[in-house]
């Protein structure tokens, strides 16, 4: 990643790095930065998404059109509402799918449960087809729905009338597809985690109308703003190459932006106030998207837009777009570097966040403490016996032993523990190589332990130990793709 260069860096360079990777190494002993990023899917699919807000920010309404071709026979298409999942549905967040065509004829959505709770609309939604597509041939599918967003939130997904700010990350209908495997069906659990699985699709445009007084920030490169036919709205327009998910943050904003690394970074925060401005928030993504730059290679994308919102959650992730609450200023180094690191563990190399969290959470909170030179809180001494072994056990897992507290421990803490024990075992320049090859050999695709094991195949000292602490292994279970 580092070597190649994928995005050149930019003359406007507010940090000064040096780009480890990009020297070849000459030692034979370590693996070098040789291997060629992949490509994003020639036929991944292509998105056009049209988000209108409500006047009061409390919902909006959304149109989804998604070109799909898959790479094997389906008999329905199937996505996710994951705004209907227990932690956010019980705060009164829900996600509707209202209407529905395949190929200009109109379907009736069939919606699963799947985890939401009782009363709540379903998280998985099903078209059926009326015959069965094969392998390679297009489908066309038109989706209406209904975002309605939680007032005072703690979540991903809220809304702050007296602070005239509404977010969500992940409010809209997504594409379950997994290459090789089929529709991911996994149910929502009873954890503020992601569970959401999906490769990598264009979002050809995404356009969010909004009362003209308010900022947008969004998913991908926005493309300009225009305005709408409804008087004093605003059309916000953004657009990405390749990303799997979206997130949005609408409201009275100060923004500002700047040129970092070659990366476009925009920062919002409430014009209500937060306990930490917008040039604290910014400082923090510039330092630490240039440390990132120099573990895990050049950063993904072109642009990234930053949201601070009134609610006391901490960070979520979407490619290209970060939202966090509003914290304290001891808080952002370790969360901005946490959630930093996303960006090449979950958003350019994605995985199946419920049956393999570790394959991201692990990784991202190695990064977190390498770059803020805090090693020593993650030591595998410190491990707890009834979690030690259990890394690579799913989210549902997690969700019926302990609560997030429990799934903090054994995935996020118990995960870089083993991967800098790994990486002081076999020396830092030879693990950072493999891990950069791992990103760019994966890149685009949705990863698992079978790729990560890969990556380590050379370094059997890494090898080991991920395989004695569990993450090769999970509970038996049936196959939840279909």
């Amino acid at each position: 990643m580092l070597a190649l260069c994928w995005r050149r860096l930019g003359a406007a360079v507010v940090t000064s790095v040096s780009l480890a990777g990009c020297s070849p190494t000459t030692t034979q002993s370590t693996p070098t930065d040789t291997t060629t990023a992949a490509e994003p899917w020639g036929d991944r699919p292509v998105v056009d998404l049209s988000i209108v807000m409500d006047e009061d920010l409390g919902g909006a309404r959304g149109a989804e059109s998604i070109v799909f071709t898959p790479d094997r026979r389906i008999c329905e298409v199937v996505f996710r509402a994951w705004p209907n999942g227990p932690t956010t549905a019980r705060e009164g967040t829900s996600l509707v799918v209202s209407s529905a065509t395949v190929d200009g004829q109109r379907v009736t959505p069939v919606e699963r449960q799947a985890g939401a709770p009782g009363g709540a609309p379903g998280t998985l939604v099903q078209l059926p087809l009326s015959s069965c597509r094969d392998e390679g041939e297009e489908v066309e599918v038109d989706l209406d729905f209904r975002l309605n967003l939680a007032e005072t939130s703690e979540e991903r997904l809220g809304v702050d009338p007296e602070a005239e700010m509404a977010w969500f990350a992940g409010g809209f209908p997504l594409l379950a597809w997994v290459r090789e495997e089929g529709w991911a069906r996994d149910h929502a659990v009873e954890l503020p985690g992601e569970t959401a699985t999906s490769e990598d699709f264009e979002l050809a445009s995404m356009t969010v109308t909004a009362p003209e007084e308010y900022q947008v920030l969004g998913t991908g490169s926005p493309t300009g703003a225009e305005p709408a036919t409804r008087s004093g709205w605003t059309e916000h327009r953004f657009e990405a190459a390749a990303v799997r998910n979206i997130a949005v943050s609408v409201g009275r904003m100060e923004v500002e932006t700047t040129q970092a690394h070659g990366v476009r970074v925009r920062v919002g925060v409430p014009t209500a106030g937060t306990r930490v401005g917008v040039p604290d928030w910014l400082e923090a993504h510039v330092e630490y998207l240039a440390r990132l730059e120099e573990l895990l290679g050049d950063f993904p994308y072109d642009d990234l837009s930053v949201t601070v919102t009134p609610s006391r959650m901490s960070g979520i992730e979407s490619p290209t777009a970060l939202l966090y609450g509003d914290l304290p200023g001891r808080r952002l180094d370790g969360l901005v570097a946490h959630e930093l690191a996303h960006q090449w563990a979950y958003a350019l190399v994605g995985n199946n966040q419920a049956r393999h969290p570790w394959v991201d959470e692990s990784v991202a909170t190695f990064a977190q403490a390498v770059v803020t030179g805090t090693e020593d809180d993650f030591a595998l001494e410190d491990v707890d016996d009834d979690i030690a072994g259990y890394l690579g056990y799913p989210m549902a897992y997690w969700a019926e032993q302990g609560g997030f507290g429990y799934y903090y421990e054994g995935v996020y803490e118990q995960g870089a523990a083993v991967l800098l024990a790994g990486r002081e075992a076999v020396g830092e320049d030879r693990f950072d190589a493999a891990l950069r090859d791992y990103l760019r050999t994966n890149a685009h695709r949705v990863s698992g332990p079978d790729q990560v094991e890969g990556a380590f195949t050379d370094l059997p000292e890494v090898e080991e130990l991920l395989r004695d602490y569990g993450a090769f292994d999970g509970p038996p279970q049936g196959n939840p793709f279909g």
